[in-house]
């Protein structure tokens, strides 16, 4: 079951060195439902300090997220992007944020908002809808009970997020493809992308993440996160003074993995401790030097040595001249400086 309203396009060509500027120049006030409406609201109550810090977020939110699509080119003219919304503040920061390109940037795309009513207990099923009525953008409801299927699955107690979100992706993929959307936007952002980095080195014993753009296992849909370089923190301010409906992540009554919550909270004392240790851990990801890692299919260390010179071997190596060495700037401590080539004179020269 879903239900579709108008559909929003916008149609110029695409010019990927100019995205970020349009967002940042363009973009004034990406839509809300309250912007929509007449009634006052908290963004409309905020003093002139407070009002500022609210544009400094809008304009950090809009760059990062141009920024995000621009590196890893998410968005090509003409694609249909299924923006997939679970009602929390993520995802409706993203759609957000993307509606506010469409109108703006010189790019032609259109987007599907897509929610799943998984059929839990208690789901306000009335609010999305709404919502999303008030924007008048494109948006489909699934109404698929997986979560019977997840209770039968996992015994009582046991955290259920996991199959919950597996069966999920499956039926989004799958929806995806009957609508014709080519792209599939998702709502993780750069501690989400940090935290799995860390969950697959301590339980899974791998150096793996979820990454900004991701061609699916069967190479039938294109993932993309246009969140990736935006801060969790960022996101929930955002979220609060847009007044988002958010709905809780909680109504199957299953606990958030406690394993990502230790890491979550590792993550927040480490930044604490010293600040820009998380924004560090996320560039390093993409900084990666296989040759100094120890990942033989990354890097050919067998055959390492086909790549040495081996000319100078058998040679005397001349004396050490430290002065020398620390006057040039080099790359390798193993720095090896010609010296005097008579032992003589450099005997003579010794005064004891």
């Amino acid at each position: 079951m879903y239900r579709v309203t108008g559909v929003q396009t916008c149609a110029l060509p695409i010019y990927y060195s100019h995205l970020v500027s349009y967002l940042e120049t363009s973009m004034s006030q990406p839509l809300s439902p309250s912007s929509a409406s007449q009634s006052p609201t908290l963004v409309d109550s905020l003093n002139k300090k407070q009002r500022f810090e609210y544009n400094k977020l809008s304009k950090r939110m809009r760059h990062n997220v141009g920024k995000a699509i621009s590196d890893f080119n998410m968005i090509e003219d003409g694609d249909k992007i299924m923006v997939c919304l679970s009602g929390g503040k993520d995802s409706y920061a993203m759609l957000d944020v993307l509606m506010g390109l469409q109108k703006s940037a010189p790019i032609q795309f259109e987007i599907v908002a897509v929610n799943m009513d998984q059929k839990q207990p208690g789901f306000p099923e009335h609010i999305l809808p709404a919502y999303l009525d008030s924007l008048g953008v494109n948006y489909h409801i699934i109404e698929k009970d997986t979560y019977s299927v997840v209770k039968e699955k996992i015994p009582e107690g046991k955290t259920t997020c996991s199959l919950c979100s597996r069966l999920r992706r499956g039926s989004l993929y799958g929806y995806a493809e009957s609508i014709g959307a080519n792209k599939i936007a998702l709502g993780h952002h750069r501690d989400d992308m940090i935290e799995t980095l860390f969950l697959n080195m301590f339980y899974g014993a791998k150096m793996k993440s979820m990454p900004p753009k991701l061609l699916s296992d069967d190479k039938k849909n294109v993932v993309i996160r246009p969140l990736a370089y935006c801060k969790e923190t960022d996101i929930a301010e955002y979220a609060r003074l847009k007044e988002f409906p958010i709905i809780p992540c909680n109504l199957c009554g299953s606990q958030e993995n406690l394993q990502r919550q230790n890491l979550k909270k590792m993550l927040i004392d480490w930044e604490k401790q010293q600040p820009g240790r998380s924004e560090n851990i996320f560039r390093a990801m993409a900084n990666i030097a296989p040759s100094q890692l120890a990942d033989t299919a990354l890097f050919d260390f067998t055959n390492l040595q086909q790549q040495q010179q081996k000319s100078h071997l058998g040679e005397r190596l001349p004396l050490f001249n430290l002065e020398a060495a620390q006057a040039q700037e080099v790359d390798d401590d193993t720095l090896i400086e010609t010296a005097q080539s008579n032992i003589d004179d450099a005997v003579k020269s010794f005064q004891p």
